[in-house]
């Protein structure tokens, strides 16, 4: 079976090297363009078009998906099944292009969570279980009929970063058992609608943008801290704070905090520090502890470094 990955972050890379060490002919690889960064602005490759130079699998980066040259280079692969993980919404031109179709891994267990940033968000609703799904890819986004699922808990100390390495090596192995079943025509997808039922509550996990990201000082202290779990350590939670002694607010990002539930008087928002190794803000329902920060031009660091240069 001839088959076209498509992907860019390193999530994908791990779906990608499965197929490759478990000897499936991958017939072509597409990536994003190159893009610039860093204070040079040079261009940067993705995870995914870094994996496939060192492996000398053919490449594609479309500007656009609709492209004819892409569309007649895409086709000329010959592809009996593409795979999508990580990567951009695909028009029906491309997904419908393969005899097998096209399959994708999206990290939740769908119905739920279907957006672009499944697990940010399962994590800062609370959640104690999560997963990945491959699902066959239609119209409109994350709907398609589920192939495989496979379950993933949630610890209480795990944040966005930890649940995404874990879900990046269980999806690998659920892409290759997925392509197994594919192989041995053993598929028969089954639509999202008996997954649901009327008591079942759908939680979206649309795109994450700065503003999204501000901690608000209204919140009870168990959100705040899920919160900063979901964010953490990319693209991270923030917030504005006025430090005792301090004539203006610092604006922090806060990547590790501890729940201190507790009754207080204070007002909301007051930080308490020993100016040493503690600082915790006050919550309608107790106080979150700041544990790892980064303050505006700084690295990120434990509160006790920040605070010592507070003094």
């Amino acid at each position: 079976m001839k088959i076209v990955f498509m992907g860019t972050p390193e999530f994908a890379v791990e779906s990608l090297k499965s197929l490759v060490e478990n000897k499936y002919e991958v017939v072509g690889v597409v990536t994003m363009p190159d893009k610039p960064a860093g204070r040079g602005n040079k261009l940067q490759f993705s995870a995914v078009k870094q994996y496939a130079l060192e492996h000398n699998l053919p490449l594609l980066q479309p500007e656009k998906l609709k492209d004819e040259t892409f569309l007649s280079e895409l086709k000329s692969l010959q592809a009996d099944l593409q795979i999508v993980v990580a990567f951009r919404m695909l028009p029906e031109v491309v997904w419908n292009m393969p005899t097998y179709g096209t399959f994708n891994l999206h990290a939740s267990l769908l119905p739920q969570y279907r957006g672009a940033a499944p697990i940010n968000w399962a994590i800062i609703n609370g959640e104690t279980v999560t997963g990945a799904t491959t699902f066959f890819l239609t119209h409109e986004i994350d709907t398609g009929k589920i192939i495989l699922q496979e379950k993933l808990l949630i610890d209480e100390s795990d944040n966005a970063g930890t649940v995404h390495d874990r879900l990046m090596v269980l999806g690998a192995g659920l892409v290759k058992r997925t392509v197994d079943l594919l192989v041995q025509d053993k598929i028969e997808g089954i639509d999202q609608s008996q997954f649901m039922n009327p008591d079942l509550k759908l939680k979206p996990a649309p795109k994450i943008f700065k503003d999204t990201c501000e901690i608000h000082l209204t919140w009870p202290v168990e959100r705040v801290h899920n919160f900063v779990r979901g964010l953490s350590p990319y693209p991270a939670a923030w917030v504005e704070l006025q430090f005792p002694g301090q004539t203006g607010k610092t604006t922090l990002k806060v990547f590790e905090t501890e729940k201190e539930p507790a009754i207080h008087d204070l007002i909301i928002g007051t930080v308490v520090t020993d100016h040493k190794k503690v600082a915790k803000v006050a919550l309608i329902d107790g106080f979150i502890h700041l544990k790892q920060v980064q303050a505006p031009g700084k690295k990120r660091m434990e509160i006790g470094e920040l605070l010592r240069g507070m003094r």
